[in-house]
């Protein structure tokens, strides 16, 4: 599975932005693609996932209410929404995918991962 992240940018504070996951190659095997993001010294954090069995989102208490992900069956493709941002969200986000059963959460349950796209929030 290749995957390819794109729509980072600068934005300013309480603006919104949408990062899109394309994928390619062995798509049949992906259960989930999820998003995370690594801010400067800090670890990768868990921004949210789908199923692509039926659509299911699962996020974390940190974004949810702010970030949607969607999904466009025929583009194969992942979009992260995010919005009121935060200075605090600036961090390089990258998509991931997972053949597990059971909702993946941790970076060791995901198999492929993009080249990650920068977002950065000023205030």
């Amino acid at each position: 599975v290749q995957l390819q992240a794109s729509g980072g940018g600068l934005v300013q504070a309480g603006d919104s932005l949408t990062l899109s996951c394309a994928a390619s190659g062995s798509i049949n095997i992906i259960r989930y693609t999820g998003w995370f993001r690594q801010a400067p010294g800090m670890q990768r954090e868990f921004v949210g996932a789908i199923s692509w069995s039926d659509d299911g989102t699962y996020y974390p208490d940190s974004v949810k209410g702010r970030f949607t992900i969607s999904r466009d069956g025929a583009k194969n493709s992942v979009d992260l929404q995010m919005n009121s941002l935060k200075p605090e969200d600036t961090a390089v986000y990258y998509c991931a995918t997972s053949n597990r059963i059971r909702i993946p959460y941790k970076e060791e349950a995901f198999d492929y991962w993009g080249q990650g796209t920068l977002v950065t929030v000023s205030s």
